[in-house]
């Protein structure tokens, strides 16, 4: 456990309410803001851990997909990587 999560890069997180992770994934979203690292984090209610690979099924999925997807954009943008925001 690092005593600092100073400097790192943006974090984009997706988490799933049925998902054995999801109680330490929000807590590390929650100690990478506080540390000033910029994340954008989105919530799934009703998904589970598996989600997020059935983007042809689910539409919280697809949602999902588009979430990360949009946020590597603005961050590869703001970094000079080119593209549209």
């Amino acid at each position: 456990r690092a005593p600092s999560l100073r400097g790192l890069p943006t974090a984009i997180m997706v988490t799933a309410e049925i998902d054995p992770l999801k109680t330490e994934a929000i807590a590390y979203a929650k100690r990478l803001q506080a540390s000033g690292v910029s994340v954008r984090h989105k919530h799934y209610p009703r998904a589970t851990h598996e989600f997020f690979s059935m983007a042809a099924l689910v539409p919280d999925a697809a949602n999902a997909n588009r979430f990360v997807a949009d946020g590597l954009k603005a961050v590869f943008v703001k970094a000079g990587g080119g593209g549209k925001p």
